[in-house]
């Protein structure tokens, strides 16, 4: 089970229980489809959009979920939808105008064929996902508790997501090489399978010069701190831009600087992670915002205010809101703008990800109270 807590526009105020080297430029002119690094050099040439290159592969679990309306030993109805930190990025993404890709397992069954049919509707390229006739799809329950306690529970162990395979994320990804692979720190926690698809999927986007985003993603009742250290800090190399909560960067730190992590600010942490060869580090700070630490110095940019309704998906929207304002070649500043923007939709609606806006959408955080848009 895994407790949320608190309104974060940003997607960090969510509470957890218990709590080979990246492409170069010659790889990049060669295959002609990178986006610029995040904090690379200025000069650097920028990605034009290419026919046949979408602009976001993911790939990782996407299950159903079940949304109570209080206590679930009460019983009661339940609201029948679909949950998944990559397909939530993605469908994000599509409903601001991207090309996205997504990969996973699902099972052979009605559930499997919801999410598939989820997301198609949703502006999703789905080609890459795989059924698998051996296993289940996931299943996860929502249980608010309090105004702003929601419990989840999970029921995903051996399910279809699980027993995702390299060989899935092979075909997928060389069907069209993306200009932006996501990756989360789920998938890899899934089991010995997905962690391989994981590791796959970042060679070949070393292949083929796409830029790599890793959305951290602690998730404490699928891994211990110390395993997804150990694997984290195996990606880091490859990663472009790392986006991550504060209290998710000392996870990323290699164990020589464990002193690091334990004792010093976010500012130390990411300056130390630039030095491993991150480009940009991005730290959602829950309601107080966000901060990015780029080669230009860092940027914060505060959360906006909505009332709050679900924080539940506020991270993954927030992602979706940085990397759609990166594809579209802006800034820093510009990109933590959006993406706080994103997350505020998402807190302000309930829901994983059916308050993510569309880009007509992003001006109406500024309209006064009552507005009515005819």
């Amino acid at each position: 089970m895994r407790t949320v807590t608190g309104q974060s526009a940003a997607g960090g105020g969510e509470a957890r229980p218990d709590s080979d080297v990246h492409g170069n430029e010659d790889a990049d002119a060669e295959h002609g489809g990178a986006v610029a690094r995040p904090g690379a050099a200025p000069g650097r040439p920028s990605d034009p959009r290419q026919a046949g290159r979408p602009d976001v592969f993911t790939f990782g679990e996407t299950m159903v979920a079940l949304r109570g309306s209080g206590p679930l030993k009460l019983g009661g109805t339940m609201q029948v939808s679909i949950a998944g930190a990559e397909s939530n990025v993605a469908i994000g993404l599509a409903r601001l105008g991207h090309e996205v890709r997504w990969a996973g397992a699902v099972g052979e069954d009605e559930a499997g064929e919801l999410v598939l049919r989820t997301l198609r509707a949703e502006g999703v390229e789905v080609s890459g996902a795989s059924a698998d006739p051996g296993a289940a799809t996931g299943l996860l329950l929502f249980e608010p508790r309090l105004p702003d306690v929601t419990r989840v529970h999970y029921y995903r162990a051996g399910s279809a997501g699980s027993r995702l395979t390299a060989e899935v994320i092979e075909r997928a990804f060389r069907a069209a090489p993306p200009r932006v692979l996501h990756l989360t720190g789920i998938t890899p926690a899934l089991s010995p399978t997905a962690r391989s698809a994981a590791l796959h999927s970042l060679r070949l986007a070393r292949e083929h010069g796409s830029l790599v985003c890793l959305d951290v993603n602690f998730r404490a009742r699928l891994w211990t701190a110390e395993e997804a250290s150990a694997v984290l800090g195996e990606w880091i190399p490859c990663v472009d831009l790392l986006i991550a909560s504060d209290d998710e960067l000392p996870l990323c730190l290699p164990p020589q600087d464990a002193d690091i992590g334990s004792v010093s600010g976010i500012a130390s942490q990411a300056r130390r992670l630039r030095e491993l060869g991150i480009g940009e580090i991005v730290v959602k700070l829950g309601a107080e915002g966000a901060t990015a630490f780029t080669h230009e110095g860092s940027l914060h940019r505060p959360a906006k205010a909505v009332r709050a309704v679900d924080a539940v998906g506020a991270g993954d929207a927030f992602v979706a809101g940085y990397l759609s304002a990166l594809l579209d070649g802006e800034g820093p500043a510009a990109r933590l703008e959006r993406a706080v923007t994103t997350g505020a939709f998402a807190v302000a609606s309930p829901g994983d990800w059916e308050g993510a806006p569309t880009r007509a959408e992003l001006g109406m955080l500024g309209a006064p109270p009552g507005t009515v848009v005819r």
